[in-house]
């Protein structure tokens, strides 16, 4: 009889580490293991919306894994394993900050919302107005409910950033935020700075909010702004209407209207215009008010009142336009109740605020009413709807030890659980956080578009000069039309429909995937989707389950596979390996049951081991501390003739199998070193035809004969074959990156229908393969972002999944699916798609129509109406034309 060691409840491997590239071992070889991960991570720079004037941002990435597989006579398996803090992505970074701070922002509008960004393309990671600050600098946050265009961000920095003690400034337009990073010790400059530009700062911080800012007076508050606009638009219909009938532009009535419409409707118009010129500032305020200063001088009075109407009022649906983009993010962190229901230490349950509620605190959850915060379920069944989170369309059954997020629903039942994070470090609230930070990266075409404006605004001010000074003698124009028609270059020379058309794409396009649960860490990664070429997803746990599942049974010499599928699971009923929960899962399944009933001395109820006859005899025992106690996949009750068969004489082989007697039979299973001679060559030919279809091959046999084999291995995600297909039909090539033997890796690649399989791949290997395909297109790589860092991190498109509820991958994935649905990955494809043409769509209208006034005035044929139409009317159909992304549905599938 062969030597037998004791065999732990739990093996090493299942203690230290869970792979996500574990295999489903061959019962025909044994593993030794060792595998040693470093993970190395510098710490990312705190300038994610960057603070520093000119960060030089020098980029090397670091990332070792060793793995060393050494194929012997056991299943043990020895991991060894170095985690810096964040074990996921390696950067190593070089950073020089100098004094100098370069700004490349358009004389009319800029539509950056951060100072510089950094040129590699994993950088800062972490870009929350929160990140440390140097040592001795202080953030100052204000609210500033009136800069909502880039025309002002553009003039708060020419103003602030040359003040002395001033080292960085960060802006969220969407929220209408401030942040300014200084050293000064009164914040009072900074205050008047801003005032002084007509806008007017609120303290922003945990105790300011926007609430805390004065109310309006004055005539304007109490009429309000679409009153004031509707009185000015009657007043210059009126002047337009009189000087019609009159013929005359410079009669006192039509005069009066016209002054009296831009008074009520262009009073902040002009006072912006005159905030410009006194910094120096070239933008739309002081183009228009020059064109309406220069209209009325010329005589053109209602046509100056109807103008600066017609672009107050386009500005202020372009006002309404652009707080629906800040609705799409706000409504995410939105969904979250204000307040939980918290146990308190004399088992009362009371409402406190979810900002107030501490991780480890007990919370309850009614049915119908939304989650407040992650936690894990203590107690109660119920199913919760993670669409908001996950974007998965059916609600999810949750019980004890299963995890919640906040701001989902509980469907029905009553949930009690323990808090994991705080209010504002749930899940919901990064995604929140990570969608508000990922607008504020420069996308290709935004970056396109700033450099296009820089030169654009002045070139077409100085065609507006010479045109005025040289059409009337060369052309014979008249001095008053020449004139005129350089005051419709000038309204033209403001790029604002370009300018805002890709931040208000972009945000739409984040928050309409943040819905159908792909989290998208910038418009730069939006806007590459829809260049990939290839897609290569890591096997195990994104293509498949990553758990072994009985995929066959062949009975043999007679046997029925019921029987024997009855007799493998009371064998391995206290078994702790992966394959043999396998088959006793699969005989719950087959027999309705959850699990197998576990009585409370930790034995199966129907099934009572033995005691082993001897304490030291290299045989494990269920009874002893170290034996095969409560089991995971044991909890449930079944009956009498479904329940496992009792065993005597349990015990268990380490790397061979299991042993054991029912009903005076002694019976083995396991693999063929612990069947040994009593496999026949039929047998074994049928072992081998398992084997090469990637399946591990188990087998039950008595003292005489075997009886059955049970096929085991990892099973396909149900929508991966669905995924591939639609990924196919937008062209996307996939292939299939695996550290799992070739044959197992072919086998799946057959099932899936991939082409290309790679397996037995390290790290290193898949890392290699990502670099060979960059040279021939974007390359997109899918994994679980821990155990592929290196392949996610050099591919173009690093898709996490499952990222919901993992930290590390939510910060460091470039897209994070928070979903295991692989369906989304082809709806990513698609949104990238759609956001790219309404992005072209906008660009080209933006820039046709300014062409189209711009020829008309050389021509003597503009109007100011028409420049006026080209300049915020063309914004406002840009932002409306942006806003339809955030109609782009969760069910939507590629076309």
């Amino acid at each position: 009889m062969q030597s037998k060691k004791p065999l732990p409840a739990v093996s090493a491997h299942d203690q230290r580490h869970a792979h996500a590239d574990a295999r489903v071992h061959d019962h025909d070889h044994a593993h030794d293991h060792a595998h040693t991960h470093e993970h190395v991570r510098e710490p990312v720079h705190a300038s994610g919306q960057a603070f520093e004037r000119a960060p030089d941002h020098s980029h090397a990435r670091t990332h070792a894994h060793t793995h060393g597989h050494d194929c012997s006579a056991s299943h043990d398996h020895a991991h060894q394993h170095n985690h810096a803090p964040e074990p996921v992505r390696d950067h190593s970074h070089s950073h020089d900050h100098s004094a100098a701070h370069d700004h490349a922002h358009s004389a009319c509008c800029t539509g950056s919302a951060t100072i510089a960004m950094p040129t590699s393309r994993r950088a800062n990671r972490s870009k929350s107005p929160n990140t440390p600050l140097p040592p001795g600098t202080t953030r100052t946050s204000y609210q500033i409910e009136q800069m909502d265009c880039p025309t002002e961000e553009a003039l708060l920095r020419k103003v602030l950033l040359p003040m002395p003690g001033v080292h960085g400034l960060d802006v969220d337009l969407l929220e209408r935020r401030l942040h300014i990073a200084h050293t000064l010790p009164d914040t009072q400059p900074l205050i008047q700075a801003i005032r002084g530009t007509g806008m007017v700062p609120v303290p922003f911080g945990d105790t300011a909010t926007v609430e805390d800012k004065p109310p309006a007076t004055g005539l304007a508050a109490r009429i309000g702004p679409h009153a004031r606009m509707a009185v000015a638009g009657v007043l210059a219909a009126g002047a337009e209407g009189l000087a019609l009938y009159s013929g005359q532009d410079t009669s006192l009535p039509v005069v009066a209207l016209a002054l009296s419409a831009i008074a009520l409707g262009g009073r902040q118009t002009l006072f912006k215009g005159w905030i410009a010129l006194r910094h120096l500032t070239l933008n739309i305020h002081l183009l228009m008010a020059l064109a309406v200063i220069g209209a009325a001088l010329i005589g053109r009075w209602p046509e100056a009142a109807m103008v600066i109407w017609l672009f107050g009022l386009a500005e202020l649906i372009e006002a309404r336009s652009l707080d629906r983009a800040r609705d799409a993010i706000r409504a995410l962190t939105a969904l979250a109740p204000d307040t939980a229901q918290v146990e308190q230490a004399n088992g009362d349950w009371v409402a406190v605020p979810a900002a107030q509620v501490k991780t480890g605190d007990r919370v309850r959850a009614r049915a119908g009413e939304r989650i407040a915060l992650d936690g894990t379920v203590e107690t109660g069944h119920s199913a919760v709807d993670q669409s908001p989170i996950t974007g998965e369309s059916l609600p999810v059954d949750k019980s004890p030890g299963d995890t919640v997020f906040a701001g989902t629903v509980n469907t029905h039942g009553t949930l009690d659980y323990r808090v994991t994070a705080l209010a504002s470090d749930s899940t919901l609230a990064r995604i929140a956080r990570a969608v508000q930070e990922g607008q504020a990266q420069r996308a290709p075409t935004q970056r396109f578009v700033d450099v296009f404006s820089r030169y654009y605004t002045p070139a077409v001010i100085a065609a507006a000069v010479l045109f005025a000074l040289l059409a009337p003698p060369l052309a014979g124009m008249a001095w008053r039309e020449a004139l005129y028609q350089a005051l419709v270059l000038l309204v033209v020379a403001c790029p604002c429909a370009l300018v805002i058309s890709t931040p208000v794409t972009v945000v739409s396009g984040l928050a309409a995937a943040a819905r159908m649960g792909v989290l998208v860490k910038g418009g730069l990664y939006l806007e590459q989707g829809r260049k990939l070429r290839r897609l290569a997803f890591d096997k195990t746990g994104t293509l498949t389950h990553g758990r072994p599942a009985l995929r066959d049974i062949v009975p043999l010499n007679g046997q029925t596979p019921d029987a024997m599928l009855r007799l493998a699971a009371s064998l391995n009923a206290l078994s702790t390996h992966p394959l043999a929960h396998a088959i006793v899962q699969a005989y719950a399944d087959r027999n309705n049951q959850d699990s197998v009933e576990i009585a409370a001395d930790g034995l199966p109820q129907t099934a009572k081991v033995s005691r082993a006859p001897a304490a030291n005899d290299g045989v494990s025992n269920v009874d002893s501390p170290n034996g095969y106690g409560a089991k995971p996949h044991a909890t449930n009750t079944a009956t009498d003739s479904t329940a496992p068969l009792p065993v005597d004489n349990f015990i268990a082989v380490p790397g061979q199998g299991v042993r054991g007697r029912i009903d005076g039979q002694d019976y083995a299973l396991g693999n063929a070193r612990l069947i040994g001679s009593l496999l026949d060559e039929p047998t074994r030919a049928r072992m081998k035809v398992i084997e090469q279809a990637g399946q591990t091959a188990i087998v039950l046999a008595d003292d005489n004969k075997p009886l059955a084999i049970f096929a085991v291995a990892d099973t396909v995600r149900p929508d991966a074959i669905r995924a591939i297909a639609d990924l196919r039909a937008l062209g996307i090539e996939v292939s299939m990156l695996s550290g799992d033997s070739p044959t197992v890796a072919a086998a799946v690649a057959r099932e899936l229908g991939v082409s290309d399989a790679r397996g037995g791949l390290l790290p290193q290997d898949k890392l290699d393969a990502i670099a060979g395909w960059t040279a021939q297109g974007k390359v997109g790589m899918v994994g679980d972002g821990v155990n592929d860092a290196p392949a996610l991190a050099r591919a173009d498109i690093g898709f996490a999944m499952g990222a919901a509820g993992s930290a590390a991958a939510l910060e460091t994935a470039d897209v994070a699916l928070l979903g295991d649905e692989l369906e989304k990955l082809p709806r990513f494809i698609e949104l990238s798609r759609r956001t790219s043409r309404i992005l072209v769509q906008n660009i080209t209208f933006a820039l046709g129509t300014k062409a189209l006034v711009f020829g008309l005035a050389l021509a003597g044929h503009g109007s100011l109406w028409l420049a006026v139409f080209a300049d915020t009317g063309a914004s406002l159909l840009v932002v409306l034309n942006g806003l339809r992304l955030r109609g782009v549905r969760k069910s939507a599938t590629p076309s």
